[in-house]
């Protein structure tokens, strides 16, 4: 009889880990798959840039200090066109699901970007 109960605490035990792991790998998948950018000043003036994508939505990251770093801004797939203001040059790229990217504006510079996975 004893041995019975064993089989069954482990069961049970069994059960709980895998429920457990489960829970955690459910919350920690993300449904939200889309793309970010952000600015990264490394000039030392305070930069403005406007962000377009290829659905021609505009916005502006503005006022990023220098030195500084702005936060991610939530961007539609596809072609997008960053001009950093000041410089009025810009760079285009592509934005794909599941990436961050940051436009770095330096002094004598074209912008760049840097692709974070």
């Amino acid at each position: 009889m004893r041995q019975n109960n064993n089989g069954k605490q482990m069961k049970k035990t069994l059960v709980g880990i895998l429920s457990f792991v489960f829970i955690v790998a459910l919350f920690s998948c993300s449904t939200d798959t889309s793309p970010q950018i952000r600015v990264r000043n490394g000039r030392s003036d305070i930069v403005n840039v406007h962000i377009q994508s290829s659905g021609n939505n505009e916005f502006r990251i503005n006022n990023v200090e220098p030195g500084e770093t702005s936060g991610y801004q939530k961007i539609s797939e596809g072609n997008i066109t960053a001009t950093a203001v000041i410089q009025n040059e810009s760079i285009s790229f592509i934005a794909a699901k599941n990436t961050n990217y940051t436009i770095v504006i330096s002094l004598g510079k074209s912008p760049e970007i840097i692709i974070e996975k």
